[in-house]
């Protein structure tokens, strides 16, 4: 079927009520760090961390994602303090501007992901799906926060060599709902878990494009579905370029995940992809 069917939730977050499949949410990427593969050390400063973030809020984004640890592939883990100092100027700026953004914290550490809560982050972005830190499950479901369990294999320093699966898909689909039965058994409720495949975390470029086209099956696991396919390196194997020349590309596959039932899409580039999703909510008409 065409557009795929896309359910509807009500995610509860700290005292905040998010509907999600009415349309789709766009999540913008604020990465606080020096060494990340797209935007690593354009926003160090406080300044700069404000600035980028009344952007991401003007651009018509729903929610913003602020990270203080690259996740590219062969990338080093920092300390929890020092991530924490890269994020902080973020969540202060949010307080003093009054950002009106669902924030999210993305970490694997349960001590960052503390006290971003305490500082108005509503959800945490697990790119591990409890791997590294199943205590970020209870600090979810003490916060009544939202938890974003994303796929990966290995970590981010290992996770591009030789990535292998018999079925894609399907491994996938049994390893995220794992993570989503541990983050119930340690009392996160069921309609505050999101679910994210990892395109490009652990997976060849044709594993990514099979996920893809195989995102409708995704969509129907019973969780809200977000993508991040934001200037991802497979993007670039398919059309050529640098970073800098995934415009199009992100946006396509954005817009294909869209109309395929997902949720939420993560960008670099928002107001391209508000517009886009706008576009492909348009043609999948209500509901």
């Amino acid at each position: 079927m065409f557009p795929a069917p896309r359910s509807r939730f009500e995610l509860e977050l700290a005292g905040r009520t998010v509907s999600l499949g009415e349309r789709t949410l766009v999540m913008g990427v604020l990465n606080c760090t020096p060494d990340s593969f797209s935007d690593g050390g354009l926003y160090l400063s406080p300044d700069e961390v404000a600035r980028r973030l009344a952007e991401i809020e003007e651009e018509g984004a729903d929610w913003c994602d602020i990270g203080g640890e690259s996740s590219r592939p062969g990338a080093e883990p920092v300390t929890a303090d020092e991530e924490w100092r890269r994020v902080a100027p973020a969540f202060a700026a949010a307080t003093r501007l009054g950002s009106r953004l669902l924030l999210s914290i993305d970490t694997t550490k349960a001590e960052v992901a503390r006290r971003a809560l305490e500082e108005g982050a509503a959800v945490i972005n697990d790119i591990s799906g409890l791997r590294f830190d199943p205590a970020l499950a209870d600090l979810a479901a003490r916060g009544k926060a939202g938890l974003v369990l994303m796929h990966m294999r290995g970590d981010p320093r290992t996770m591009q060599q030789d990535p292998r699966y018999d079925d894609v898909v399907a491994e996938i689909k049994r390893e995220l709902a794992s993570a989503a039965d541990e983050a119930g058994r340690r009392g996160v409720r069921r309609e505050q878990i999101l679910l994210d495949p990892g395109l490009g975390f652990g997976k060849t470029v044709e594993h990514n494009l099979t996920v893809i086209r195989h995102l409708p099956a995704l969509a129907a696991a019973g969780h809200p579905l977000l993508i991040g396919a934001s200037r991802k390196s497979f993007i670039g194997r398919v059309l050529g370029g640098e970073v800098c020349d995934r415009l199009e590309g992100s946006l396509a596959v954005h817009v294909a995940a869209a109309l395929a039932g997902a949720h939420v899409v993560r960008a670099h580039d928002v107001r391209a992809t508000v517009r886009a999703v706008r576009m492909a909510d348009a043609v999948r008409g209500a509901g």
